[in-house]
């Protein structure tokens, strides 16, 4: 009998969105950036930082619930369909990428912006697809099924 260790990712979930998010920042700190820092821009950052922390602590309050894996890339004990699992396949993914473009508004950071569709890009190559090919390995129709009630992003 062979362990379930989880999928196999090919990029940990947290360096897909923090290397891009982090060479986004550097370039605007080294070259001038066109989005100039504002009460606007730090406002809707704090508000997307704060969007980040209320969705994906829920999202880790479900998982905590089911008994399943907190972390990225743990074994997966049951299918959750609710909280926000029923409104995305991937909302701790979508989490990232909230707090990601918080930041890089916080900062002021166009940068760190246009860096966005690349995150998204590494998060489905790195970590959604295979994700997805080991839920549907190990739940068979009961993940395909959830597939078509809930989008993978939102």
């Amino acid at each position: 009998m062979t362990s379930d260790t989880g999928p196999a990712f090919r990029l940990w979930p947290p360096v897909s969105v923090g290397a891009p998010l982090t060479a986004g920042l550097l370039v605007s700190g080294l070259v001038a950036d066109p989005l100039p820092r504002s009460s606007l821009t730090t406002g809707l950052g704090w508000l997307l930082v704060a969007f980040f922390g209320a969705w994906n602590g829920w999202a880790l309050l479900a998982l905590a619930r089911h008994r399943t894996a907190l972390l990225p890339g743990g074994a997966t004990r049951t299918i959750i369909e609710s909280g926000p699992f029923a409104r995305s396949r991937n909302p701790l993914y979508v989490g990232l990428l909230v707090l990601s473009a918080g930041l890089a508004l916080f900062a002021g950071s166009l940068w760190a912006l246009v860096a966005l569709p690349l995150e998204w890009g590494l998060l489905r190559w790195g970590a959604v697809l295979p994700e997805e090919r080991y839920l549907a390995g190990k739940f068979g129709t009961d993940y395909a099924d959830y597939c078509g009630r809930v989008r993978r992003w939102l």
